[in-house]
């Protein structure tokens, strides 16, 4: 690694506030466990619907960019900013209105928060910004970015997360998540995990 690459790694690193990445930095507190997830839905989201006996009205819809979606029967549906069982609830209503259906019973899936992502930088083989499917967690975000590229700072990954009105850093030893020695950190919306190269 070059002189020049390495001094910018390092810069990096300690305005991440990674822990020993240089003089002086006090170590990083692990990551608390998330706040209530978000799981209102939004342009790009893709889920399912189920509506019970009823295979025609069954299928996977995807938010469009104004909120809405285009169910069979019964038109267009603003389902932004609505949680899954808001949405099932308003699909319900929307049949019996329409008097396609008596008691319909309707259930919502979510396969895919593409309104919600989560961001993976540094020395990872696939940098970038990902959706933030349910159950995602940090290792897990790492393997879909291609997993740790030979130079990575496996002990000192530093996950950035908004707290409110702040930005809190923590640091994350994936080593000893993927040894089991640790639990593996769930993701919300907005987070950001950064790997440092290992500095020689």
């Amino acid at each position: 690694m070059s002189v020049v690459r390495t001094i910018g790694v390092m810069a990096i690193a300690c305005a991440m506030g990674t822990a020993g990445a240089c003089g002086g930095s006090r170590p990083l507190p692990p990551p608390p466990a998330p706040a209530v997830d978000d799981t209102s839905l939004g342009a790009g989201d893709v889920f399912d619907v189920r509506v019970h006996g009823e295979q025609d009205l069954s299928g996977t819809f995807r938010v469009a960019n104004d909120g809405t979606i285009d169910f069979p029967f019964v038109g267009r549906l603003a389902v932004a900013g609505l949680e899954p069982p808001a949405v099932a609830d308003l699909i319900a209503g929307r049949l019996r209105e329409a008097q396609y259906l008596v008691s319909p019973q309707v259930s919502v899936f979510v396969r895919e928060y593409n309104s919600k992502r989560v961001s993976v930088v540094g020395a990872v083989d696939r940098p970038g910004t990902f959706p933030l499917t349910p159950g995602l967690t940090l290792v897990q975000l790492i393997s879909q970015a291609g997993g740790f590229t030979p130079l990575a700072a496996r002990s000192q990954v530093v996950l950035t997360r908004r707290n409110g009105m702040r930005t809190v850093r923590f640091r994350v030893d994936a080593d000893r998540v993927t040894e089991g020695r640790a639990q593996d950190v769930p993701l919300q919306a907005g987070d950001l995990v950064f790997v440092p190269e290992r500095v020689f």
